[in-house]
């Protein structure tokens, strides 16, 4: 006991006096002289950067095994986490044993993803007010925030309340604007902000402009931040005040593919999150194959 006791005084002495020893750095080399097959430049490797991916629309004219397919090339690229801004299942329907086989056949699709998924409610999830009851029940709150190594994260319902009779309008209640304020507010230092939403209010003016989302951008005003959308199955960048605003186009969702230039394709973004603000990369997914991509013959 006095021995371990005396080591520990030892450690504290060293650690206090600046006489630690520095860990060798994972980067071994053993043989080579100067001059070196490789460049001077810091390997990638600062424990405050993450990747993550976002995923967009599936339904909309759902086009069936795309969406299964992104999973699979999900698993391949391993994010930290997935996001989708959603439009996961058809919706449009009060019948409840329709809304249980479609959420059922989403869930099993989750199901073969190997990392946490955030889900974004569209129209086609909340339709009404049965779908955002049984939306509840399944995965709670359809608006909600969170933190990951000190960036913040809001996911915003632009379904809120829903309304089967006008699908394309948007709308955000008072209650998740001062809600979405307040969270804002408390998490002023966070390093960066991701604003997640399906319908993308914030290419709408004038008369259009949702009041609900104008009070949660106004918040945003003055810190680093990046808004991401769907609901359009067309790839679309704004730029507001130095920010990045973008709207997705699809990932299983109905599009005619057209190609880069018309903005329709099926994507996957993979984002790496780094000291000095995010790296957005879009994959196509067609373009993402495994090992096994040829064989030898």
């Amino acid at each position: 006991m006095r021995h371990a006791f005396l080591l520990l005084l030892l450690s504290m002495f060293f650690v206090l006096s600046g006489c630690v020893s520095v860990p060798s750095p994972q980067f071994q080399s053993s043989g080579i002289q100067a001059p070196y097959p490789w460049t001077d430049q810091d390997f990638k490797s600062d424990p405050e950067n993450f990747q993550f991916a976002v995923v967009s629309d599936r339904s909309g004219r759902i086009r069936p095994g795309v969406f299964r397919e992104a999973v699979e090339r999900l698993n391949l690229l391993q994010p930290e986490f997935v996001i989708c801004v959603g439009d996961l299942i058809s919706g449009y329907t009060t019948e409840q044993s329709v809304l249980d086989k479609q959420y059922d056949e989403m869930d099993d699709i989750l199901d073969g993803l190997e990392m946490r998924f955030f889900r974004v409610a569209g129209n086609h999830d909340i339709t009404n007010p049965l779908m955002l009851s049984m939306y509840r029940e399944r995965y709670g709150e359809p608006y909600y925030h969170f933190l990951y190594k000190n960036v913040l994260f809001l996911v915003v319902s632009t379904d809120d309340p829903p309304d089967a009779e006008n699908p394309r309008v948007g709308r955000i209640s008072e209650t998740q604007a001062v809600y979405m304020k307040k969270v804002i507010d408390k998490n002023r230092h966070v390093r960066w902000t991701w604003v997640f939403m399906h319908k993308p209010l914030f290419a709408a003016k004038g008369a259009n402009l949702v009041e609900g989302w104008a009070e949660i951008e106004n918040a945003l005003a003055g810190r680093p931040h990046t808004v991401m959308a769907g609901h359009w199955h067309k790839y679309g960048k704004y730029c507001k005040h130095g920010h990045s605003y973008i709207h997705l186009a699809t990932t299983g969702g109905g599009s005619k593919l057209r190609g880069l230039e018309k903005g329709e394709f099926d994507h996957i973004v993979w984002v790496t999150m780094t000291v000095e603000g995010p790296r957005i990369t879009n994959l196509m997914l067609d373009g993402i194959h495994d090992e096994n991509v040829k064989l030898a013959e």
